[in-house]
C-alpha cells in the first residue's frame, strides 16, 4: 500500500548530464539523442528534471570525469536551481561518484543507478523484484567506498537516489554476499518453475511468439492489439518490465501463446542484464520473435543495432527463414514523404511497415506470422471414423485443422502439426 505522504512529496529537482567523448568515431549516437534517452528515464521515475545538457569532454578525468572548469560551472548551476540530484549519463567509478557529490553538494547516480532504480519501482511480479534486487546489490558491492542511502520502502526502487535526513545503512561485503547468494538460490527456484510452466505449454503445444524490441518501441500497445488485453501500455521508458503472456488466434484458426517482454535499451547495466536472463529464456524458448521499431524515432536504426547485439547474445540469428519479423512501427507518426520511402525499403516478411495504434498493417503481420509457423509445420491428411471422436479432438488441440469433409462414415481431416506431434499421433494411431 503506498503511503499518502510519500505519494504527494514533491519530486526531486534534478540535473541531467550527458556526457560524450570528443571526436570519437561514428557508431556513437548523437548527443541529442543521447540525453533525450538520459531525460525520459529520468522521468521515467517522476523526477522533475529542470535542466539537461549533452557535454562533450576530451578524456575521462580519473577523480571526476568532467574537467574542473565543468564541475565548477555545474556547482553553479545545481546551487542556483536548488538541483538535490544529478545524473550523469556514463559509468561513474565510486570515486568520481563521491568527488562529484562532494562538489556539487547534492546526490548524485550514474546511468545504472537510474535504470536499477526504474527496475526497483517498477518491478511487480516475484520473480523480477528478485531479479531486480540481485543487479542492485552486485552494483553496491562494488560500490561499498560510501554510504548507501535507501529510500523509504513505501516509494520502491533501491535507495539510489535518497539524500540527507533519512535512514543510513552501511551493507558490508559478507551481508550483500550472503544475500545475493540467497537470491540465487530462489531465482534458481523460480526458473524451475518456469521450465515446468514450460513443458505443461508443450504437452498442450501452443507455437510461442515473443515480442521484443527496444524500451518505448511500443511493443505492450501491439501485443494489446493483437490479444485484445489490457496491459499497461504508456509513452514512457520501462513502462513494462515483467513478462505476460496471452493465448490468441490467427486467422488460420492456429492458436498461439504472445510474450510481451522488457524492452532494451544501450549500456543496460551487465549486472541486470544476468539477472534478467531468466526472462529473456522466453525469448529463447519461442518458435518466433517479433522485432518491434519506432521507425519515427530519430534513433531508430541505432536501437535496433542495440537490440540485434542483445539477440546475438541469446544467440538467436538476425537472419535466415525463420529470423524475426521487424515491425517498423509508429508509421502513423511519419509525414509522407517518409513513409513512402518505408513502404519502398521494406522486404516482403521480413520487414513490415505498421502502427500498432491505429491497427494498420496488423492484417499482414498476422499473415506472415501464420506463413512461418505453417512453414515449420507438417500438413498431414487423415481419414478418421466418426467413432474416433477422441482421436479427432487430439488432432484439434494438438494441431490447426485446415480442412475438414465428412462423409456419412468418415472424417477427412488436413491438419497442421509440428513434426514431434505429428509421429506422436501416428505411434498413438498404430498402438490403438
Amino acid at each position: 500500500m503506498t503511503d499518502a505522504g510519500a505519494a504527494s512529496a514533491p519530486a526531486t529537482r534534478t540535473l541531467v548530464l550527458s556526457p560524450s567523448l570528443r571526436g570519437k568515431p561514428g557508431g556513437q549516437r548523437a548527443p541529442e539523442a543521447r540525453l533525450g534517452e538520459a531525460v525520459g528515464l529520468a522521468q521515467a521515475i517522476e523526477l522533475d528534471v529542470v535542466h539537461g545538457e549533452a557535454i562533450r569532454i576530451a578524456e575521462p578525468r580519473p577523480a571526476t570525469l568532467l574537467g574542473s572548469g565543468t564541475v565548477e560551472t555545474f556547482k553553479r548551476l545545481i546551487a542556483a536551481e536548488e538541483v538535490g540530484l544529478a545524473v550523469v549519463d556514463w559509468p561513474l567509478s565510486p570515486v568520481q561518484q563521491r568527488n562529484l557529490e562532494k562538489a556539487w553538494n547534492c546526490k548524485v547516480i550514474d546511468r545504472t543507478g537510474l535504470i536499477l532504480e526504474i527496475f526497483g519501482a517498477r518491478a511487480r511480479t516475484a520473480e523480477g523484484k528478485l531479479q531486480v534486487e540481485l543487479a542492485a546489490l552486485s552494483y553496491q558491492r562494488s560500490r561499498l567506498v560510501r554510504s548507501w542511502t535507501h529510500l523509504e520502502r513505501q516509494r520502491g526502487g533501491f535507495g539510489f537516489l535518497g539524500g540527507p535526513g533519512e535512514s543510513q545503512l552501511e551493507i558490508d561485503r559478507r551481508l550483500i554476499g550472503q544475500r545475493i547468494a540467497k537470491l540465487k538460490n530462489e531465482l534458481e527456484d523460480v526458473k524451475r518453475t518456469r521450465g515446468l510452466h514450460r513443458k505443461a505449454r508443450k504437452r498442450v503445444p501452443l507455437p510461442v511468439v515473443a515480442i521484443v524490441g527496444y524500451t518505448n518501441a511500443g511493443k505492450s500497445t501491439l501485443f494489446n492489439t493483437l490479444t485484445r488485453s489490457a496491459v499497461v501500455a504508456r509513452d514512457q521508458l520501462f513502462a513494462t518490465l515483467d513478462p505476460t503472456i496471452r493465448t490468441m488466434k490467427l486467422p488460420s484458426g492456429r492458436n498461439i501463446a504472445l510474450s510481451d517482454t522488457v524492452g532494451f535499451i544501450s549500456d543496460l547495466p551487465t549486472d541486470l542484464v544476468a539477472a534478467f536472463r531468466a526472462t529473456l529464456e522466453e525469448v529463447v524458448e519461442s518458435d518466433l520473435i517479433l522485432h518491434v521499431r519506432d521507425a519515427a524515432h530519430p534513433d531508430s536504426a541505432a536501437q535496433a543495432a542495440d537490440v540485434a547485439r542483445v539477440l546475438a547474445d541469446l544467440e538467436i540469428a538476425e537472419d535466415g527463414s525463420q529470423g524475426p519479423i521487424e515491425l517498423l512501427n509508429k508509421i502513423d507518426l511519419l509525414v509522407p514523404d517518409a513513409r513512402a520511402a518505408l513502404f519502398a525499403q521494406a522486404r516482403d516478411g521480413d520487414r513490415l511497415p505498421i502502427s500498432a495504434r491505429t491497427g494498420e498493417g496488423i492484417e499482414a503481420l498476422l499473415a506472415e506470422i501464420d506463413r512461418r509457423l505453417a512453414s515449420a509445420q507438417d500438413v498431414a491428411r487423415y481419414r478418421m471414423r466418426h467413432g474416433e471422436g477422441g482421436a479427432i479432438a487430439w488432432l484439434y488441440s494438438h494441431g490447426t485443422v485446415l480442412e475438414r469433409r465428412d462423409d456419412e462414415k468418415f472424417a477427412y481431416l488436413t491438419v497442421s502439426l509440428t513434426p514431434e506431434e505429428r509421429a506422436r499421433f501416428e505411434r498413438m494411431q498404430r498402438q490403438a
